[in-house]
């Protein structure tokens, strides 16, 4: 009797694991939801978004009350983590949903992208505003979509930071401050992922993203076996320009020294507008903004529940 109990437990933990798997498979990134994200973040009211405008408070205000509506909590006492920038202050947008499992909940993932830009670029036909769809309200979009899905799923074992940066644009001043933050208050952090420029899609090539500092961790490769597919390569354009150093994840590699990367559709040689007064929500593609940050969902969820660090630098 015993093992035929035994055999119904294996069994429905199977199912379980199945049925778990399948929903997974099944989620799909409404495409809506994302451009209704990247049109608030790109409108002209927001005069461009640099740090310590009215036009980035205006969008701090709108990743707070989708962290708030989706109950996911501050990580600090508000959502705000501030830093000062010269005769101005920054703002950090940190959310938090805690893992489930006693053990694993101490280990942190951070999903990340920043939500600033250049405010005015060179004035071209009359318009001087440097919306930044692609840099980044793309990313912005997709950590805004992961923590939605994860605060509906509430099916973490590891706990999850959610951190939109500012002062990426004056040089990683916000990831800077709450990685070293972080790494004060003696967080084991797993990994980073940072999301930048996945608003247009390559072309005539053997994937759909690329991971920075591609060589440095197993990262691209746990992902894409998370995924079933080859969806994540790499960009030798990447590598030239040292794209890995460039982004928001670099401030927590140095502190921490463990995997933190990013996820990138645009190396620069497949869109004609880095901070330029054309880079505009009509320009992107949307469909591709929500395969990819759906592709992305299996993996995130493996990353926040494997049983051990399975992600790992190739040095260790």
């Amino acid at each position: 009797m015993k093992k035929i109990l035994a055999i119904i437990c294996v069994l429905l933990s199977l199912s379980c694991k199945s049925q778990e798997k399948e929903q997974i498979n099944d989620t799909f990134i409404n495409i809506s939801e994302v451009k209704e994200s990247v049109q608030f973040l790109t409108s002209d009211a927001l005069k461009g978004r640099n740090t310590g405008t009215e036009g980035i408070e205006m969008a701090a205000n709108y990743i707070e009350n989708i962290f708030n509506k989706n109950n996911i909590k501050p990580y600090f006492e508000t959502y705000r983590d501030t830093f000062k920038v010269k005769d101005f202050v920054g703002s950090n947008i940190v959310g938090f949903i805690e893992g489930n499992d006693p053990e694993l909940k101490n280990e942190i993932v951070v999903i990340g992208a920043h939500y600033d830009h250049i405010g005015f670029g060179k004035v071209i036909e009359n318009d001087s505003i440097a919306n930044g769809a692609n840099d980044n309200a793309a990313g912005t979009s997709a950590v805004l979509a992961f923590a939605e899905y994860f605060s509906n799923a509430k099916s973490n074992k590891r706990s999850i930071i959610f951190a939109l940066f500012s002062g990426e644009e004056m040089g990683l001043l916000g990831s800077d401050h709450l990685a070293k933050k972080l790494k004060e208050q003696n967080v084991n952090l797993y990994t980073m992922l940072n999301f930048e420029m996945i608003g247009v899609p390559f072309k005539d090539r053997d994937y759909e993203a690329f991971v920075t500092g591609y060589d440095l961790s197993n990262m691209a490769e746990k992902m894409n076996a998370y995924i079933g597919s080859n969806y994540i390569g790499k960009s030798d354009v990447s590598v030239k320009y040292s794209l890995f150093k460039r982004s928001d994840n670099y401030p927590f590699y140095t502190a921490f020294n463990v995997p933190c990367q990013t996820i990138s559709s645009c190396d620069l040689t497949n869109y004609d507008y880095y901070h330029h007064v054309d880079d505009e929500a009509d320009k992107l593609d949307y469909e591709h903004m929500s395969n990819l940050i759906t592709a992305m969902i299996p993996a995130l969820v493996q990353i926040c529940n494997s049983p051990t660090k399975e992600i790992k630098m190739n040095d260790e």
